[in-house]
């Protein structure tokens, strides 16, 4: 049962739908769609180059919880 529920986890976790979170959230914030699609742009030059350890090493470091 849980290797199903890890298995339908991972399938549905995508840069994309990060990219919907942080959409979302800047949203909620009352961004403008400007600055929404500078930061997507960014996330998406990320999604290339940083790996996912790095992203978490940021986070981490980044003194936000």
């Amino acid at each position: 049962m849980f290797e199903d529920e890890y298995d339908m986890q991972m399938e549905l976790w995508t840069n994309s739908a990060c990219l919907g979170y942080v959409i979302s959230a800047m949203r909620n914030l009352d961004y403008d769609p400007g600055q929404i699609s500078e930061i997507v742009m960014e996330l998406k030059e990320l999604f290339d180059w940083m790996t996912i350890d790095g992203a978490q090493e940021a986070y981490n470091d980044s003194g936000v919880e």
